[in-house]
């Protein structure tokens, strides 16, 4: 405790009557009389500062001031949180839809494709080749195959047609068993269009459309259509129907030409409020959720510009705390002291008001049309909701045994970083090794990502037996330098490394723990003795 000529400086915390000296970093700070000959200056200050740092509970108690950022704030986490259901709901609803259609077009374009879980659709000989190429004719014929309720995409009048293109080497003389070879590494491009109004025999494929594959030289074939479709299911809900533009794309990749051309289809989803539409007997609802989007982004313009004023005032009453000391007692107060007027709650709220702001807009946006970034509109109102959960952590710390976990995480997030930065550096170590030495033998250990992937899953004990187990015997010195590696990794991290994290939070909790018992002993003794005078 520093005592200072007719004033003592001590930190209360966030419980109702627990004080602790400067020395105990809390986050509240009071200037307390030391004796009968204190000015009025120094008793308006002391009070003023008492009030800052008090919860909205003792405000209302001390002047009767009713909590209205309080009250704000549970309107808010209601209605974001209905905002945020109604949002999740229709968009599982659009990624039902596109990743049914992703599935009908697989099966519609892909010779004898089944739905298993394969690293990538392949074929391996010539005639494979022709044979997978033909189907992507159905096309021709799609809305006689389909059960579906898919349409062709016009413009100016026409359907726009399906495009075949090939990329292969200008030129190659290529003799694996004399080892050599002659190639011109130019690649050149060719490109067919057929039209949906020309119906075509498999058998005459090559004739009329004068495709021909030399698979020496042979790159990749490339197939774009663009396809169109309504997303009905949206009525049963009251909520407009979506129309949406499938543009495919549909890649033989004979890059590495290994004898193994790997077939991808891609489907890229666009979504576009349709033309013309007429819905019998249902109510649509796409005004309420715009009623309520409002709603949202009028609550977090309040919540914000209240945060903002009290975090303004909380920086006024820092300079003026300052400038005070400098001046009656010709003290420096330090930054630590100085951060104690920030309340980190209220930065918190303004990020997460600006952040549901814009996510409402864009999703204001997305019903009417206008927008169809569904993934940023997710991310904005997901982040958003995480934050506005975590801050109502802030209204349990009013009550002093869920305060202790608030403590107990402030006091050991330093540490924590620190330990795990130094931690990181060792776990990008193994990732780089075993990326390295193992990515060759090990499907796991293929790419960098996998590589962060799997080693995370062995700390948390996800999967070790198959790690193991799917590692290749047949170069003897790589299987042995993996059992070093992954024992070495596995008893580092997750009985080593992981226990220390842990003790750096229990050591933690037990400090505040003892703290806080040492508080409320001296809190009782002194309302004792208040009690006695």
């Amino acid at each position: 405790m520093l005592f200072f000529p007719g004033l003592t400086l001590t930190f209360v915390s966030q419980g109702p009557a627990e004080e602790r000296t400067l020395s105990c970093h809390c986050t509240r700070c009071l200037i307390s009389r030391q004796n009968p000959g204190d000015s009025i200056v120094v008793e308006d200050f002391r009070r003023k500062l008492k009030y800052f740092f008090m919860n909205p509970c003792e405000k209302y108690r001390a002047r009767g001031r009713k909590p209205w950022k309080l009250m704000l704030q549970i309107l808010k986490i209601a209605i974001i949180t209905f905002q945020l259901v109604s949002f999740g709901l229709s968009n599982q609803m659009m990624v039902t839809f596109k990743d049914e259609n992703l599935m009908v077009f697989k099966h519609l374009f892909l010779k004898e494709y089944q739905d298993q879980r394969v690293d990538r659709y392949a074929v391996y000989t010539k005639t494979d080749s022709y044979l997978t190429i033909v189907p992507f004719f159905q096309f021709i014929n799609l809305q006689n195959l389909t059960v579906g309720n898919h349409g062709y995409e016009t413009m100016q009048g026409g359907y726009i047609p399906l495009i075949l293109c090939q990329e292969f080497y200008r030129n190659s003389n290529i003799s694996p068993g004399n080892d050599t070879f002659n190639i011109d590494p130019h690649v050149d491009k060719e490109c067919i269009s057929i039209y949906p109004l020309e119906p075509l025999d498999d058998n005459s494929l090559s004739k009329d459309v004068n495709l021909s594959l030399d698979f020496k030289r042979l790159l990749s074939v490339n197939i774009y259509l663009t396809l169109k479709a309504i997303n009905l299911q949206t009525v049963r809900h009251h909520v407009f129907p979506d129309c949406y533009d499938f543009t495919i794309t549909i890649e033989f990749d004979n890059r590495a030409c290994s004898g193994r051309i790997k077939i991808n289809l891609e489907n890229d989803v666009g979504i576009n409020e349709c033309k013309d539409w007429n819905v019998a007997g249902t109510f649509m609802k796409n005004n309420q959720l715009l009623l309520i989007d409002s709603m949202v982004i009028i609550a977090c313009f309040m919540s914000l510009i209240l945060c903002i004023r009290s975090v303004c005032s909380g920086t006024q009453l820092q300079l003026h705390y300052t400038a005070f000391f400098h001046t009656y007692y010709g003290k420096t107060v330090s930054w630590s002291e100085r951060w104690e007027f920030v309340n980190g709650w209220y930065i918190l709220i303004i990020v997460s008001d600006t952040l549901t702001i814009a996510g409402s807009a864009l999703k204001i946006g997305i019903q009417t049309k206008d927008l169809t970034n569904y993934d940023v509109c997710s991310i904005l109102l997901g982040a958003s909701t995480i934050l506005v959960w975590v801050g109502v952590i802030r209204y349990l710390g009013f009550f002093q045994k869920y305060n202790i976990l608030i403590l107990t995480l402030r006091a050991a997030f330093p540490n924590v970083i620190r330990f795990s930065c130094c931690a990181g550096l060792i776990y990008l170590g193994y990732c780089f090794c075993g990326w390295i030495v193992l990515g060759p033998y090990h499907e796991k250990f293929r790419t960098l990502d996998k590589v962060t992937e799997c080693l995370f899953s062995l700390i948390i004990g996800d999967d070790s037996y198959s790690t193991f187990k799917k590692m290749r015997e047949k170069n003897y010195m790589v299987w042995l330098f993996s059992r070093l590696y992954l024992y070495s990794f596995i008893s580092l991290f997750s009985y080593m490394l992981l226990s220390l994290f842990i003790a750096f939070i229990t050591d933690t909790y037990e400090t505040i723990k003892v703290s806080f018992a040492l508080q409320l002993k001296v809190w009782l003794k002194n309302s004792h003795s208040q009690v006695f005078h």
